[in-house]
């Protein structure tokens, strides 16, 4: 196998940094409860099947997935896909007539990476595809129970292009908040970040729904209020208040991803005391109402007429 590109490497790092974020967490845990469908953030030049043990796979995709040459062949999708969508999400079907999609995420001019669910037909699948699709498994030499196979094939989900074009402007916006999360990492690593405001980053990331305070940080990282305050600001360019009111604002944004999520559950989740607060911080961090916002949320999701 030939080694992964500089490039490929540094994506790779890069990738493994925002997958460990809470923003991405929240994200990739509402997106599987919203759509029911896998979902992965993959990195440049990857090896490995995106999909593979997500708790959304495909069941027929996982049958698959243990045949080298299924894999290869789901492998050669992957990397035409990833070819295909280096500016705008794309869509391809693979020999069994299931769609995947991937969604660039760039961080200024950069292409680090791609957001990808799929494993869906856009169309009721029907037996003359499913006699194709077997012909080229016996082709291949995969030895599974061609009757689990059909089985898992005809249980694929099934959505209508309207709903799918919906499910990748969600993740559209997910990217949106990757590369704003990307272009901060960037920073970081570019300047380098003190070990205690690490710790006190992870503190709020983890406890953010809490009713958490600056002493109370930093004590946890041994620094004392004034100066944890002078270097917190430093580290981030932002102070604490106003640092941990957009950690809790982007928390709200993940939780309404959801449809059923009514604000005000999310903003007690997320962390705020009252819905006065919340509302005063989320328009100020986010330049809109929190109604608005939800507004234009689910009309760039609703179904295209």
């Amino acid at each position: 196998m030939t080694a992964p590109s500089e490039s490929a490497q540094r994506s790779r790092e890069f990738v493994d940094k925002l997958k460990r974020s809470q923003i991405y967490r929240d994200y990739e845990q509402a997106f599987r409860d919203t759509t029911g469908l896998p979902i992965n953030l993959r990195s440049l030049e990857a090896f490995d099947l995106p999909h593979h043990h997500d708790p959304n796979e495909n069941p027929f995709c996982s049958l698959m997935a243990k045949s080298n040459k299924s894999c290869a062949a789901c492998l050669q999708l992957q990397r035409r896909v990833e070819e295909e969508a280096g500016l705008k999400p794309t869509t391809l079907k693979c020999f069994a007539g299931l769609c995947d999609s991937s969604v660039p995420v760039r961080v200024g001019d950069n292409l680090v990476a791609f957001l990808q669910t799929g494993q869906v037909f856009l169309e009721k699948p029907d037996s003359k595809l499913f006699a194709k699709t077997a012909k080229q498994i016996i082709s291949f030499g995969t030895e599974v129970d061609m009757k689990r196979v059909e089985e898992a094939w005809f249980q694929s989900r099934v959505l209508d292009r309207r709903q799918y074009d919906s499910i990748l402007r969600l993740l559209s916006i997910f990217a949106q908040h990757l590369s704003a999360l990307g272009q901060e990492l960037a920073i970081q690593a570019e300047h380098g970040e003190a070990p205690p405001i690490a710790r006190a980053r992870a503190l709020i990331a983890s406890r953010h729904g809490e009713d958490i305070g600056l002493e109370e940080v930093a004590k946890a990282v041994n620094m004392s209020s004034f100066y944890f305050c002078k270097s917190f600001k430093k580290a981030t360019g932002m102070t604490f208040t106003n640092y941990l009111a957009r950690v809790r604002v982007e928390k709200v944004k993940s939780l309404l991803i959801n449809p059923h999520k009514r604000v005000s559950e999310a903003a007690f989740e997320a962390g705020f005391q009252s819905l006065s607060q919340f509302n005063r911080v989320f328009r100020r961090i986010a330049g809109q109402s929190p109604k608005i916002y939800c507004e234009q949320l689910r009309k760039r999701l609703a179904p295209v007429r």
